[in-house]
């Protein structure tokens, strides 16, 4: 494959639990929109303290990435922060099933933690590199921080990805 050719990579720094992430998807969503194939949008789990739910959200995200329906998982989940909040991992088997995956699967996944050093390595990637919050990115080195504030970011990442 040319370096034309090969997909940009766009590190997207996530709490599935954050409303500021659920916004963020909007982002997310423009920016494979414009570039299709060309843009590697992969999701890194970065769940915080404040939210209960966050990590267990982050590992079932990763079953449904396992079972082939990853992103309208996390699509779905981030639409729905209030559920999770209020539903905590049951939610989580509830939306897998409404999605048409293996709920009991992920249960079981939950349960036995087979996705939490996924979770936990990526947790501590973020630290190593200096995220701070979410939603946050990576683009071509460089870390864009948009827990403060948004605007302008998308921009931001279009510059980077030119």
């Amino acid at each position: 494959m040319t370096e034309s050719s090969t997909p940009r990579t766009v590190e997207f720094w996530c709490d599935l639990q954050c409303p500021d992430c659920a916004t963020a998807l909007d982002d997310v969503r423009a920016l494979r929109a414009a570039h299709g194939d060309g843009v590697d949008v992969v999701l890194r789990h970065f769940p915080l303290e404040k939210h209960k739910f966050a990590f267990p959200a982050a590992e079932a995200a990763e079953e449904a990435f396992a079972q082939g329906r990853g992103w309208p998982f996390v699509e779905a989940l981030l639409g729905r922060v209030d559920e999770l909040e209020r539903g905590g991992t049951g939610f989580l088997v509830k939306l897998a099933n409404e999605l048409g995956l293996d709920g009991e699967e992920l249960d079981t996944a939950l349960i036995d933690g087979r996705h939490s050093f996924t979770v936990e390595a990526d947790h501590a990637e973020a630290k190593a590199i200096g995220v701070k919050g979410t939603p946050t990115y990576v683009v071509a080195g460089k870390l864009l921080d948009g827990s403060k504030s948004q605007d302008g970011l998308r921009e931001r990442i279009e510059s980077l990805l030119a």
